[in-house]
């Protein structure tokens, strides 16, 4: 393909990331307000606004902390501040930026996958940026789009490999821009590890035959690799003592009781959420695609091309095995998605394309006709409902998080103790001393999770005033004692939102609430 065809496909891309992000965005202010689906993006502002104005990595402002999973992204937001570019229209531009990308790459991997295949890379990127789950993390004020945009940069670099012929200098070269994206990978989610390993295995088996391109290739990716991702780790050995960040620990030491459904349940689980979309539609085309790649393979070539079905659900079954919490419509394995949709747009062509020809019967023909636009038709329903879901998510936590995080700002004196689940409006918005219970950014609370007493022993260690909590997280809290601990922590708000009403309450040392 001509250098001014990629220049005016690539720019159809961008155009359609736009109008998805901000289609999105438009449903959710139309339905009553701006904002994040989820509390944790909250949490990423906080952390970026105050890298920009203090130069601390810190959630709490002066206080320097690990709360932070994807250190890419809150550099990503600190320069937004840093330009003083309004929060959500960064957050909104970025989240484009990276849908934008995964048409893009996506197309490219497409076509070096399914050589000969009609249309692979117009369908396959017009794909991707039409998928609901991806634009709803595209606007969720979150990493995951980021993540998933390098999932298949890295993926798209790495499949340059598989051209023979290929010089000890080019070699290295594309080995140190694989290695770097790969650093950057890991930095927008510890998770990335899994994929750069699989790549790095998968392509030295590939050049296993040509050693002297393996060790040039190696040398570049271990180099590069290293120097990128040396100040991710610094950061977290700085903050954590440890090389990742500590919040995936919290997360899984809270969600540890569903691991006793054991993992068959737990992957189907993670799997369900993200099945509803058009990529239902290609579940057969990607076996097809995946049978017809691997009839092609030469010289090792096989370990790269099962790599993306591979990375899909090596990806869900680590959270099945780990952290199996499928909320918000799956949001951990999003990025299993990309993938998947390159795999299946090719394989659904190539198979649509096989059933087409001229020796096929009437039947035969009619359903590989029927198979592109019954995709079609459900990527566009899902995309029309998933801004309708987006809308009613941001309003959710409006009316809880937000609501409560504001009722703080303006009734709680600046200086008294908060004991808060969610932490990240309270950051935002109120902008005061947080013990969390969830381990995010207070670490320490980690080993008391399902133990009420010690936790309460240590809110009354740290003077604890007020306790922020929606009604399923109170009865998390007190593990069935609240009778015991909770009667010391009275209501006095409650937000009376859509998820059941975020309750604030005040420290009573009498134990004794007035009527």
């Amino acid at each position: 393909m001509k250098l001014t065809d990629l220049r005016r496909r690539d720019a159809y891309f961008v155009v359609l990331a736009l109008v998805s992000t901000f289609a999105y965005l438009l449903a959710a202010h139309n339905a009553g307000g701006s904002g994040f689906p989820l509390d944790d993006a909250w949490i990423h502002q906080t952390y970026g606004r105050n890298l920009a104005q203090s130069g601390t990595w810190s959630f709490v402002a002066g206080v320097p902390s690990g709360g932070s999973t994807a250190p890419l992204y809150t550099l990503l937001l600190a320069l937004g501040n840093l330009l003083n570019v309004p929060y959500l229209l960064w957050a909104a531009l970025l989240g484009a930026a990276a849908l934008a990308l995964m048409g893009m790459f996506g197309a490219r991997l497409a076509e070096r996958l399914f050589v000969g295949v009609r249309g692979v890379g117009w369908w396959t990127g017009a794909a991707l940026c039409l998928t609901w789950h991806l634009i709803w993390g595209a606007v969720a004020g979150m990493e995951t789009a980021i993540f998933s945009a390098l999932i298949l940069i890295a993926c798209e670099l790495a499949a340059r490999q598989l051209d023979a012929g290929l010089r000890a200098r080019e070699r290295m070269a594309g080995g140190a821009a694989l290695g770097a994206v790969c650093a950057a990978l890991i930095a927008a989610r510890p998770e990335g590890a899994l994929l750069a390993a699989m790549l790095g295995a998968a392509l030295l088996i590939r050049l296993a035959a040509e050693r002297r391109a393996a060790l040039a290739w190696l040398i570049g990716v271990l180099v590069a690799g290293s120097l990128c991702i040396a100040p991710y780790l610094l950061l977290n050995l700085s903050l954590n003592g440890a090389p990742l960040p500590n919040t995936f620990n919290a997360k899984q030491a809270q969600y540890a009781p569903l691991l006793a459904r054991g993992f068959p349940a737990n992957f189907g689980e993670m799997l369900m959420p993200l099945a509803a979309g058009g990529q239902f539609a290609l579940i057969f085309g990607a076996f097809f695609g995946m049978r017809g790649l691997l009839r092609q393979h030469q010289r090792g070539g096989w370990a790269f091309l099962v790599l993306p079905l591979a990375w899909s659900f090596a990806l869900i079954a680590l959270y099945a095995l780990r952290l199996p919490a499928s909320y918000q419509h799956g949001r951990y394995v999003i990025p299993a998605l990309p993938t998947f949709i390159v795999i299946g747009v090719g394989g659904t062509l190539m198979l649509s394309q096989a059933l087409t020809t001229r020796r096929r019967g009437m039947l035969a023909r009619l359903l590989g006709r029927s198979l592109p636009l019954l995709a079609l038709l459900l990527f566009a329903t899902f995309w029309l409902i998933g801004a309708s879901v987006f809308a009613q998510d941001v309003q959710m936590i409006n009316s809880e998080m937000v609501a409560a995080a504001v009722w703080l700002r303006d009734n709680v004196p600046p200086d008294e103790l908060l004991a808060v689940h969610d932490i990240g409006a309270v950051g935002f918005f109120a902008n005061r001393p947080i013990l969390d219970v969830a381990g995010l950014v207070s670490p320490e609370v980690v080993p008391l999770f399902y133990r009420p007493a010690e936790l309460f022993a240590l809110m009354r260690e740290r003077d604890v005033r007020w306790l922020m909590v929606l009604p399923d997280q109170w009865a998390w809290l007190w593990q069935g004692q609240a009778e015991t601990f909770g009667r010391y922590f009275c209501r006095v708000y409650n937000t009376k939102g859509l998820m059941g009403g975020t309750t604030i309450y005040r420290f009573a040392a009498s134990g004794n609430c007035p009527s």
